[in-house]
């Protein structure tokens, strides 16, 4: 009997070559939907899913592979007793099961309605998947094109066979924990859950952690995007794990600044807290007044710039070590003068339209802090003058400039403003 596999996707990524070559081999292809409907239109043979149960997709496609025929062929173990039952029941075993899911998460990225969204949540997908898992030595699971290939060899080890199936349980289970975050949201919003999933990826491994002896990687939360974490790096050194944690803190708070001053903004940070913030008409001023609000602690610290860096801007960096440098744009002159003066320099360009989620995780031992992000804008808090004298417009300017800097120094936290520039910062000292 030739081997079976049932392929169903989503991601159409190459799986008309993929199943071409296992036409070639001999294999059965099963199929349903739209991957059935380019499998014959690429002259792929292949036979619909509801030949196999003697059953049509019903319920607009809700019910197809939900079937004994289906499961039945998944599951059965190799074994006289299993094989038995399968053909009792005149069914056959399925030997390869080659899906990805619904696209639940980009419905919900592009901000579909909810019944649109729920529609796209798939039921007999992340079954099939969870069974072909389970039964991984007897069945090839397949979630992720790059894996094709292995497919194809004439013998697949027994420990590739396992971590196939452990990454279809991690594909499910992430799937599964965006229904359920998305779901929450749209039921409880602005509360917190009994239970908070975290989905996370993997998007760099760092040559340590905070110190030489700590193995550290950078992951990103399900669904989000991060302005430092999708940066593009033009030139420099790998980014570090302290690297990453200074510039997204540099980049909040110049986000934030330039979302209320006039003009660029620059600031400053070592080990996680602001050392230097300034605001000025050009990129290049910006810079040289943060970094004389304190030159000896921005020595070796990571720069955020609101605005786009030009050649004047770099050369203006000159006289300064610094980690790491981001900024919503570099030119091509201030790019080739930083890698040729400034080699060792991570230069970012940050991620447009990235932003962070609503929720603040903080790590602790066995867990997370969680708290809502602090986006109270200043004219929410309505500051009552209690001085004999109330503020100058420039006081005024001031004191709004030193509320944003000091939300992003750790508590309890002193900042201290004249004319668009910190003077003073303690973090962590009152």
């Amino acid at each position: 009997m030739s081997k079976r596999a049932l392929i169903s996707v989503s991601d159409k990524a190459g799986v008309v070559e993929f199943g071409r070559e296992l036409a070639a081999r001999g294999w059965e292809i099963l199929s349903t939907g739209g991957t059935l409907a380019a499998l014959r239109a690429a002259g792929v043979p292949a036979t619909a899913v509801s030949d196999v149960t003697g059953f049509p997709e019903i319920l607009d496609g809700r019910v197809k592979t939900l079937h004994p025929a289906i499961h039945g062929g998944i599951l059965a173990r190799r074994e006289p007793g299993h094989l038995a039952q399968l053909e009792a029941h005149g069914l056959g075993p399925i030997d390869l099961v080659c899906v990805n899911l619904y696209p639940f998460r980009e419905t919900v990225a592009r901000g579909a309605a909810f019944g649109e969204a729920v529609e796209q949540i798939d039921i007999g997908g992340p079954a099939m998947l969870r069974a072909a898992a389970k039964n991984h030595a007897a069945v090839l699971v397949l979630v992720d094109p790059a894996d094709y290939p292995l497919a194809l060899a004439d013998e697949v080890a027994p420990e590739d066979r396992r971590r196939l199936a452990a990454k279809a349980f991690r594909h499910t289970a992430d799937y599964d924990a965006a229904i359920a975050g998305y779901l929450t949201g749209e039921a409880r919003e602005g509360q917190f859950p009994d239970r908070l999933s975290l989905s996370l990826s993997r998007v760099a491994e760092v040559r340590y952690g905070e110190n030489p002896h700590q193995p550290g990687a950078v992951y990103r939360r399900e669904g989000e995007r991060g302005p430092v974490l999708d940066a593009r790096l033009l030139s420099g050194k790998p980014m570090s794990f302290n690297n990453y944690a200074d510039a997204d803190a540099a980049w909040a708070l110049a986000a934030e600044l330039s979302g209320q001053e006039q003009g660029a903004v620059c600031v400053a940070v070592k080990h996680g807290n602001p050392c230097g913030v300034a605001v000025a008409d050009t990129v290049a001023a910006a810079w040289e007044r943060a970094r004389d609000a304190d030159s000896l602690s921005v020595f070796g610290g990571v720069v955020a710039i609101s605005g786009p860096v030009d050649l004047t801007a770099a050369q203006a960096m000159r006289g300064t070590f610094l980690e790491v440098l981001i900024a919503p744009d570099v030119s091509p002159e201030a790019a080739a003068w930083f890698a040729a003066k400034k080699p060792d320099l991570r230069v970012l360009v940050a991620a447009p339209d990235a932003a962070p989620g609503p929720l603040d995780l903080r790590p602790v031992a066995g867990g997370f802090a969680v708290q809502h992000r602090d986006l109270r804008p200043w004219d929410d808090l309505c500051p009552e003058v209690v001085t004999t004298r109330p503020p100058s417009e420039g006081e005024w300017h001031d004191l709004r400039f030193a509320w944003a800097v000091v939300k992003h120094t750790r508590s309890n936290a002193v900042a201290l403003a004249r004319g668009g520039v910190t003077v003073g910062l303690g973090a962590g000292a009152v």
